[in-house]
C-alpha cells in the first residue's frame, strides 16, 4: 500500500544558485517510480506516494537524481505524513507566535544531530525561543523568531551547528504540506 511523504530540498531556488523548476522537479520525482507528486511553492517542497520503505531510501535516491540529472546539489530531507503530523501536533509555540512565517520549523537530517543543538538549546536567546520534538516528531526543531530569520541569532547559530543537517520551513508551509498529505475527500 502506498504511503504519502514530503521531501525537503534545502537550499534550492535560494538567490541565483540552484535553480530547479518544479515542473522539472516533479517529473524527476515521478521517473523514480513515485506517484501523486506534487510541489509546493517554489522552494523544494515536494508530496509524494511510495512504498512503506522509502522512508529511509527516498532521500538518498533523490539527492541523487538531483546531481546526476540536473547538476545540482541539495541534501533532502524526508518525512512520511505521520512524523509530519507529529511534527504539527507538537507544536510548543503555537500560542506564543504571532506572525506563523517567523515560526519556523526545522527538520534534522539525522536523529543524531539533536545532539550536537544542546548548547544552543541551553543558552537563553531573548526574545527568540526554541525547541526539540520528541517522539514521532524528534526530527523536528520549532524556533520562535519574532523578528525575522535574517536578523536572528538563533537561526545563525542553528546553520552554525548543523550545517546542510537541516533545513527549515515556516509554519505556513509546514501546515499547507500537512494539508497535502492527507487523503483527498
Amino acid at each position: 500500500m502506498a504511503e504519502r511523504f514530503v521531501a525537503l530540498l534545502r537550499g534550492i531556488n535560494v538567490g541565483t544558485a540552484k535553480r530547479v523548476a518544479m515542473p522539472v522537479l516533479r517529473a524527476l520525482v515521478e521517473e523514480l517510480g513515485y506517484t501523486d507528486v506534487k510541489t509546493l511553492l517554489n522552494s523544494g517542497n515536494v508530496v509524494f506516494s511510495g512504498a512503506a520503505g522509502e522512508l529511509k531510501k527516498a532521500p538518498q535516491r533523490i539527492q541523487a537524481a538531483l546531481e546526476k540529472k540536473l547538476g545540482v546539489s541539495a541534501r533532502v530531507m524526508v518525512l512520511s505524513a505521520a512524523e509530519l503530523a507529529a511534527v504539527m501536533k507538537a507544536d510548543p509555540f503555537g500560542r506564543i507566535a504571532g506572525n506563523l512565517s517567523r515560526y519556523m520549523v526545522g527538520i534534522l537530517g539525522e536523529q543524531s544531530d539533536r545532539e550536537k543543538l544542546a548548547e544552543v538549546i541551553a543558552k537563553s536567546w531573548g526574545g527568540e525561543q526554541i525547541a526539540l520534538g520528541s517522539g514521532a516528531a524528534s526530527r523536528a526543531l520549532f524556533m520562535w523568531i519574532p523578528d525575522g530569520v535574517i536578523e536572528s541569532r538563533l537561526n545563525a547559530a542553528v546553520g552554525k551547528v548543523l550545517k546542510d543537517g537541516v533545513t527549515a520551513r515556516n509554519w505556513s508551509t509546514m501546515s499547507k504540506l500537512h494539508e497535502m498529505t492527507k487523503p483527498e475527500k
